[in-house]
């Protein structure tokens, strides 16, 4: 299975990608303000990079929970100019999470590889497909009910893995018909965190080989949410132990191909631990 991201070609099976996040902004949900200038953003991507995040994704806007959204001219403020740093500064693909066409595009310009949309599955035309269309980069589309600053109001599906499975199945049918956007650039995020209570999410993460069928990568992201904190009592710098579990169940069970995390180091290892055991499966004798 091949996701062609630009000049990125990655190729699986292979080795779990792990994207490092990058927040340019003062609200996000766990280190809002900490990378908020530019030089800091950049240092942080930085790090990731060396830390082996092989994907840096670069977000100006807040998605969390009851994020009110920014204008057009603020968020390429403060992304391109990260953008730019970066992509003359590392070999690590650069991702964009943005849910405006224009800045999709200007930073696509500015040397990043990858579109990360929350607003995959409820956009009302193809302005964003045929961007990344003409400018042949990666595209993870992601599963969000409702917009950030309303989706953890009261979340309600008739059948959690039915309706995303059904939305998706919509959504790929007009990105390629539509948009003429190959699927061999699209990924796939169930949006864990994004419009679902905890029993929606861990429903999802434990059927989540069922998003497979398309035979496309699968994101996971379930790094320091609040459905952790939900389940365990852990507050928000403490919920690593409980992402490592939901990434490692996701990686031997759930086809899960990129792993998007805050905290790099401790995923790259504990993805290589994981991978290094299920290769040996099969010279197991039951």
């Amino acid at each position: 299975m091949l996701f062609r991201a630009r000049q990125f070609e990655f190729v699986f099976p292979r080795p779990a990608l792990v994207m490092g996040i990058v927040n340019v902004t003062p609200d996000s949900f766990s280190d809002g303000g900490k990378f908020s200038s530019h030089e800091a953003a950049v240092a942080h991507a930085l790090g990731l990079a060396a830390q082996g995040a092989e994907i840096l994704d670069i977000g100006g806007e807040s998605t969390r929970p009851g994020a009110v959204p920014v204008s057009e001219e603020e968020e390429l403020r403060r992304t391109i100019p990260v953008i730019e740093k970066l992509a003359a500064l590392t070999k690590a693909a650069i991702s964009v999470d943005t849910m405006k066409p224009a800045v999709a595009r200007a930073a696509l310009a500015a040397g990043a590889s990858i579109v990360n949309d929350v607003a995959a599955v409820t956009r009302k035309d193809f302005t964003m497909w045929k961007v990344v269309a003409e400018e042949q980069a990666g595209y993870v589309a992601m599963h969000a009910q409702g917009t950030p600053e309303t989706m953890q109001d009261n979340p309600f599906y008739q059948d959690v893995l039915r309706d995303i499975s059904e939305i998706f199945s919509e959504r790929l049918g007009l990105m390629l018909n539509g948009a003429g956007l190959p699927m061999e650039q699209v990924a796939l995020d169930v949006g864990i965190g994004f419009g679902k209570t905890p029993e929606h999410n861990l429903q999802l993460l434990a059927a989540l080989r069922g998003f497979t069928k398309w035979q496309r990568p699968l994101v996971l992201g379930v790094s320091r949410k609040s459905f952790l904190g939900q389940l365990t009592g852990a507050e928000v710098g403490n919920r690593l132990p409980a992402a490592l579990a939901c990434m490692t169940l996701a990686l031997a069970v759930g086809g899960a191909q990129i792993i998007r995390t805050h905290d790099v180091a401790a995923t790259v290892q504990a993805a290589r631990m994981a991978e290094a055991i299920l290769s040996r499966r099969s010279n197991v004798l039951d």
